[in-house]
């Protein structure tokens, strides 16, 4: 299993809380790419509820790691 930005990315407007199986069905349902279902196929879990993208990948990078400043534009 492996993310890029880009492929977790398509996570983003996903239907929080949601299942494996709900991420997997919204992902098909949407047209997601082939990697980022294959990526949750492959996430091992025991029926748990994900609240969020950083769930999946701890290391999905926030606004604040880009230091930018919305406010000086």
């Amino acid at each position: 299993m492996y993310w890029t930005l880009e492929l977790a990315s398509k996570l983003e407007d996903a239907p929080w809380p949601a299942t494996k199986e709900e991420l997997i069905e919204w992902c098909i349902r949407t047209g997601a790419p082939a990697e980022v279902i294959e990526n949750l196929k492959e996430i091992e879990d025991e029926g748990e509820t994900y609240d969020r993208i950083e769930d999946l990948w701890p290391d999905y990078p926030t606004k604040e790691d880009f230091f930018f400043n919305e406010d000086e534009y």
